[in-house]
């Protein structure tokens, strides 16, 4: 067994410990406190270069804890739940506060109904871990035998989490979800594709995984991928994104330019863009913990709220900015029950083969390597895994290519939202093709 667990030398419950850890905190002179105790189980079954080597069970006990005092902010987090470190950690966290610069935006939550939320199985299918690993490993050597699987895993997890804090706020959340990490490249004869990966999460591990994701696709295209051809050139043309690269993109809006800390600093290129266009009337994102869509979401929110599904962006228009209580006291702007991420973005009318019908001169961009864009939004980096279309047909897969442009008229010159769409558990996202985009080749 690996992992470590300290044990509690009294009979307290993990709620209890919970409690424990906001009169430690208000004894240590705490003003406003809060607590998140996440305990969690898991199962893991891997496989290295394509055979199963390895079963184990580990087991872990976070605390995070918050104090609040005099307008000062500290945080402390502990293994484990023994007494004596959480007295020792609680005093810890409060001397921390004193330390910090004062703020007037530090809070916590106010008062709501104690709630308890859980979702997905509470024990493991051992057996149907096993069987979907060993069926895949079988299934790659008979349909694409260029492919070596790298380390292929999976795990069930099932975490049990306490949020309380000293207003009164008591949400006990349960989850359990599989998780399925694929990582693999390609060999013919001395020839190798590019490394890619995939992971996707689960309730019940009830498809194949072959079948499930994208990976039929990822793996198809990483056996195609052991020759590429170099572009001749630079070029302005129309990029197709798979839905394994799309967060590449999206995170520019959904986790740089809607949050606390553009929107706090003023660096926001959408700071004045709420209820206006920002992206195509095609484009609609939705951030979904709460929804059946998604396999492995959220039920609260870090500083302490009960989670809620939200509308981003509607047809183009910018609905909200994703705003923490900090985040809202520091801006005078509406806070949100959201934390972002388990995304959802609505399909369009076009199928996949008519969007690269629609193609004059462009990639299939399926993975991106590049730094974080600027404020503006302006990126460049390598496209990889990808292929080379023209005359609305894909060609063949090219070797890595520079390609650049700004991620916010990205999304305002998208062209089709693909009707397909692939379901990674954690988040349900189509194909997107871009007008403008500079690809820059040898």
């Amino acid at each position: 067994m690996l992992g470590k667990e300290c044990e509690r030398p009294n009979s307290m419950t993990d709620k209890d410990t919970a409690k424990f850890c906001i009169e430690e905190l208000k004894k240590a002179g705490a003003d406003k406190s809060q607590c998140v105790l996440s305990k969690s189980e898991k199962h893991e079954l891997n496989a290295d270069a394509g055979k199963i080597s390895l079963f184990r069970t580990t087991f872990n006990t976070n605390i995070r804890l918050m104090a609040i005092k005099d307008k000062r902010r500290g945080f402390i987090s502990l293994n484990g739940s023994d007494k004596t470190a959480i007295e020792e950690a609680a005093i810890n966290a409060v001397k921390f506060s004193e330390a910090s610069p004062q703020d007037d935006a530090y809070d916590i939550a106010e008062v709501q109904s104690a709630e308890t939320f859980d979702d997905g199985m509470v024990e493991p299918d051992l057996d149907r871990i096993y069987d979907r690993l060993n069926n895949f490993i079988t299934e790659v050597k008979k349909r694409y035998p260029k492919v070596n699987l790298r380390n292929s895993t999976i795990d069930f997890t099932r975490t049990n989490s306490y949020l309380l804090n000293s207003n009164g706020i008591d949400f006990t959340s349960s989850r359990g979800v599989y998780t399925v990490l694929i990582m693999f490249s390609s060999q013919d004869g001395k020839k190798t594709s590019s490394f890619n990966y995939s992971i996707f999460s689960s309730k019940d591990l009830e498809k194949e995984i072959i079948d499930s994701s994208s990976i039929n696709t990822l793996l198809r295209q990483s056996s195609e991928q052991t020759e590429t051809k170099p572009l001749e050139g630079k070029f302005t043309g129309d990029i197709i994104v798979t839905p394994d690269c799309l967060g590449s993109f999206m995170r520019f809006i959904s986790d740089m330019a809607i949050r606390d800390g553009s929107l706090i600093a003023d660096t926001s290129v959408y700071k004045n863009k709420l209820n206006k266009t920002i992206a195509s009337d095609k484009f609609t994102l939705h951030s979904k913990p709460v929804s059946t869509e998604i396999a492995d979401g959220y039920f609260t929110t870090p500083d302490g709220y009960k989670a809620e599904n939200l509308t981003i962006i509607d047809k183009g228009v910018l609905k909200t900015f994703i705003l923490s209580l900090y985040g809202s006291k520091k801006t005078g702007l509406a806070r949100v029950s959201n934390s972002g991420d388990c995304y959802v973005v609505d399909p369009g009318d076009k199928s996949f083969d008519d969007i690269v019908k629609s193609i004059k001169k462009g990639l299939l961009v399926a993975r991106f390597s590049g730094g974080m864009p600027n404020d503006n939004g302006d990126f460049s980096g390598i496209a990889k895994n990808s292929y080379y279309i023209e005359n609305g047909k894909i060609q063949y897969p090219v070797s890595e290519t520079m390609i650049s442009g700004n991620i916010p008229q990205m999304f305002l010159d998208i062209k089709d939202i693909s009707k397909e769409r692939v379901d990674f558990g954690s988040g349900v996202l189509p194909w997107i093709s871009f007008n403008g985009i500079t690809v820059s080749g040898k």
